[in-house]
C-alpha cells in the first residue's frame, strides 16, 4: 500500500510554517506509511498558490515548499487509465446530481490505479469517489 497526498494537507501545513520534510516526515509516521506521492494534480494545485502569493516572503515560502515536495517524493502523472476511470466516475456521478471537483477526481482516481490510500482534509469530496480509501488529519 502507499499513500497519496492531496494538496489541502500540503496547503495546511505550508501555512502553519512547517517544511516539507518535517511535514512528509510526520505523515509517514502518523500513517505508518513509507510510501508516499503525490498527484501531478497537487503539484498544480500548489503552483496555482504559489502565483497567488500576495507577498515576497509568501511566495519565497511557498516557492520553497513546492520545491522540497518535488524532490522528496515521486510524482504521478495523469495516464490515460486514469483519465479514463475519472471520466467514468465523472458521468456516473453527473447523472445522479453529484459534482465533484476534477481536480479531487483526478487525485482520487490516480490513488486508485496505483492500490494507494489519499491522504486529505477534504474528507467529503473523496468520499465520493468509489473505491477509493480516504484517510483524514
Amino acid at each position: 500500500m502507499g499513500l497519496i497526498l492531496d494538496s489541502s494537507v500540503l496547503i495546511a501545513e505550508e501555512r502553519k510554517g512547517q517544511t516539507a520534510h518535517r511535514t512528509l516526515t510526520q505523515i509517514g509516521a502518523y500513517t505508518g506509511e513509507n510510501r508516499i506521492a503525490v498527484s501531478v494534480i497537487t503539484i498544480m494545485e500548489m503552483a496555482h498558490g504559489l502565483a497567488r502569493a500576495n507577498t515576497p516572503q509568501r511566495k519565497a515560502t511557498r516557492q520553497q515548499f513546492l520545491t522540497d515536495v518535488l524532490q522528496a517524493v515521486p510524482i504521478h502523472p495523469v495516464t490515460a487509465a486514469i483519465a479514463l476511470r475519472a471520466g467514468r466516475i465523472d458521468g456516473e456521478n453527473s447523472a445522479i446530481g453529484i459534482r465533484l471537483a476534477i481536480s479531487d477526481l483526478l487525485i482520487g482516481v490516480t490513488a486508485i490505479e496505483l492500490g494507494y490510500s489519499v491522504l486529505t482534509a477534504n474528507v467529503r469530496h473523496f468520499q465520493m469517489i468509489p473505491g477509493l480509501t480516504v484517510l483524514s488529519i
